[in-house]
């Protein structure tokens, strides 16, 4: 009995012992064991009760044989793991209501090119808007080119035609500043309208600037400005007399519209004569007004030749302006305002006169105005023989004194404020001189009389008054 009892403890120990070699071998066991139940438990229950019955009288030997297989099969293990996992997806009752839908595949866009006819003759409509501009532009520069043409052979014309008058009454014609000698002269283009010519060197006058101021014919919108509103080519001569050429008055005539303008635009005009007379009364044409200071002075100008000229050519004459205070266009309020002495003044006579060009040809028509440039000089030589009389010299020399007067009252508080300008300037200096200097004794006693004056200043003024002893 006690055999058969150490039989069966030796069976038990020697199969702990072939565990605990096992175990010794393959150190993951525990867990080829976990994984084998798992396993078991996917499969079926037959062959897992089949090879849990085989494990348990398999040798040792073979136990770590099939650990070592379930090491290389891991993998695929997890994969049925996860299968699982995931596994209610692949179940229809899931989800109920939802249709599967065939992916179809991505289609790339197909691209339509419209096709661009060649021949544009048919869809010339889209683009008249840049036909239009194209022509106007073409337009423009032909008639640029065209007008600017005809005003220089005008304006050179005119020289030749009264070239050799020039040349009888001054000594120098065409003088620029540059040329040396008077040769080969012509006008001087300032703009591509105007023209300018100066002479010098004739007794009386300082000189003589002539002005062909035509019709802005290359400048298209001009022209269509033009047709509206009409007007002339013109020629304005201003000559300067010299001061002890020309006494003291002022005479103008001129057309309707011209004589409005020089009582409203011109300095000299506005103040001393702003009357406008009819030019019937100095047996003129009714087309002119006279504007005159003083009546014999009126009456002195407007001689037998003056009036015949302007009875024959008085469609060619716009204006006759004489003038010893002569300073342009009247100065605008901020200007007179800020002004602290009148403007400067010269002695000149003004003329202007009409280029009739329209509807004649050039041989014909500025010869017409050489009779209007000798009345010039019979003006030039009138004007510096003519004295006034006694009664208009006084006449005249009150009115230019009474200007004078009104200005400074409107002037003078302005005066005022840049005279105290300018001796509170001339304090400053004196004071950063005194200043500057390092003798403090100097800086002292004008210290003292600094402060002197200004007491001085701010006492009251008291009146003295003087008592005859009886």
């Amino acid at each position: 009995m006690w055999l058969y009892k150490f039989f069966l403890i030796f069976l038990v120990l020697h199969k702990c012992l072939a565990n605990i070699d096992d175990l010794s071998d393959n150190e993951f066991a525990e867990f080829e064991e976990f994984d084998e139940t798992e396993a078991t438990v996917v499969g079926d229950d037959q062959s897992s009760s089949k090879e849990s019955e085989s494990d348990e009288f398999e040798p040792a030997s073979s136990k770590q044989e099939d650990a070592f297989a379930l090491d290389d099969d891991d993998e695929v293990l997890v994969d049925i793991e996860v299968d699982s996992e995931f596994e209610h997806f692949q179940d229809a009752d899931e989800f109920e209501g939802f249709e599967d839908k065939e992916e179809k595949p991505l289609v790339e866009p197909k691209i339509t090119i419209a096709k661009v006819p060649i021949n544009l003759r048919q869809s010339w409509d889209s683009y008249y808007l840049e036909i239009l501009m194209i022509t106007g532009l073409f337009v423009y520069f032909v008639n640029f080119a065209l007008g600017r043409s005809k005003n220089t052979k005008i304006a050179n014309a005119w020289f030749q035609t009264h070239k050799q008058l020039f040349e009888e009454n001054f000594a120098m014609v065409g003088d620029d500043g540059n040329q040396e000698r008077n040769e080969n002269v012509s006008l001087i283009k300032e703009r591509e309208n105007v023209f300018t010519l100066w002479c010098s060197g004739r007794t009386c006058c300082e000189g003589m600037l002539v002005e062909l101021r035509l019709l802005k014919r290359q400048d298209l919108v001009a022209i269509i400005a033009n047709m509206m509103k009409p007007s002339l080519d013109q020629v304005h001569v201003t000559v300067r007399m010299n001061k002890e050429d020309m006494d003291s008055f002022i005479f103008a005539a001129a057309s309707k519209k011209t004589a409005l303008h020089f009582t409203k635009e011109l300095q000299d005009i506005s103040v001393y004569c702003p009357e406008r007379k009819a030019g019937e009364k100095f047996n003129i044409p009714a087309s002119f007004q006279v504007m005159s200071e003083i009546g014999e002075a009126t009456s002195a100008m407007l001689d037998s030749k003056v009036v015949s000229v302007l009875n024959k050519y008085g469609e060619y004459i716009d204006y006759i302006h004489f003038s010893d205070q002569y300073s342009g266009a009247k100065p605008t309020e901020e200007a007179s305002s800020g002004a602290l002495k009148q403007p400067d003044v010269e002695k000149v006579l003004r003329f202007g006169f009409n280029v009739p060009v329209k509807g004649v040809p050039l041989e014909e028509a500025l010869p017409r105005l050489k009779p209007l440039m000798i009345m010039v000089f019979y003006c030039i030589d009138k004007i510096k023989r003519y004295r006034l009389t006694k009664e208009g010299k006084n006449k005249a020399d009150k009115n230019r004194q009474k200007v004078e007067e009104i200005f400074l009252k409107s002037t003078h508080q302005a005066r005022a404020e840049a005279a105290a300008a300018r001796r509170e300037e001339k304090k400053r200096q004196e004071k950063e001189k005194i200043l500057a200097e390092e003798d403090p004794e100097k800086q002292r006693r004008w210290e003292v009389k600094e402060e002197k004056r200004q007491a001085k200043k701010r006492a009251p003024r008291m009146k003295q008054l003087k008592v005859k002893a009886l």
